[in-house]
């Protein structure tokens, strides 16, 4: 992938406060490409992508393995940059941000869900929980209480005390996405949250995302492949060969 290199240098304070959010879309992809250089040439993974999610929505990202689909949520997360294009998140464009500025974004605004859980194998889901509350600024006489309540919001307070290595993979990803709400970010990204479960842990996921727009209005994009998790009012966007097929 191109480097992560920083762009032309701005101070923090020159763009919009962390915590004033415009009331603009969530999410807004603006053309956004990349490619890749090889022996052979050019490589298109992202083809003029654009496409908005208004405010306190649920989006699914679908599409065939190596569409292009993980690449381009790690775009919108910040964790990669375009070869062109811009994202806003929250009115803010991350072309903007340099590397730090933008870590300090994802702190304040985003909840990210990895496809493979990434919990520390040697903390317990209590643990994994605080670990996330205490890079958030939370203070360490709070962390115990916001940890398992969060723990509970997900079914799982009565196994704060398990390893990863001691609960399922369905009770991990509720860990991990517990992790993901430290904060109460306004933006929730998962990556395949359910490839690793079966159909039913898969459902219990997709419904706890679906109750956090509900109980605090979050907008949540799920990249997914699997067509079972989806209701019929749904709103999906379909990624093909690096390009949307449908908005």
């Amino acid at each position: 992938m191109t480097p992560d290199t920083d762009p032309p240098s701005s101070s923090w304070e020159s763009q919009p406060d962390p915590g004033v959010i415009p009331e603009e879309s969530a999410i807004v992809a603006q053309n956004l490409t990349l490619s890749l250089e090889s022996g052979a040439g050019t490589i298109p993974i992202l083809q003029g992508v654009s496409f908005s999610i208004a405010r306190q929505r649920l989006q699914f990202l679908m599409g065939p393995s190596g569409s292009g689909k993980t690449t381009l949520l790690q775009i919108l997360a910040g964790f990669l940059r375009p070869t062109s294009g811009d994202t806003k998140l929250l009115g803010q464009s991350l072309n903007a941000l340099s590397n730090a500025q933008l870590a300090q974004f994802r702190l304040h605004h985003l909840g990210f869900i990895f496809q493979h859980f990434n919990l520390f194998p040697a903390l317990t889901a209590e643990e994994n929980v605080c670990l996330a509350l205490q890079i958030k600024g939370f203070r360490k006489r709070e962390l115990k209480g916001v940890a398992l309540e969060l723990l509970n919001q997900v079914g799982l307070a009565h196994k704060a005390d398990r390893l990863p290595r001691d609960l399922s993979g369905g009770e991990q990803q509720r860990v991990a996405i517990a992790r993901a709400l430290a904060g109460n970010p306004e933006i929730i990204m998962a990556d395949e949250p359910t490839a690793a479960l079966d159909s039913a842990n898969g459902r219990v996921v997709i419904d706890l995302l679906r109750d956090r727009v509900k109980q605090s209005g979050a907008t949540v994009l799920i990249v997914t492949h699997d067509f079972r998790l989806l209701d019929k009012h749904d709103r999906v966007l379909f990624l093909e060969d690096g390009k949307l097929l449908n908005v």
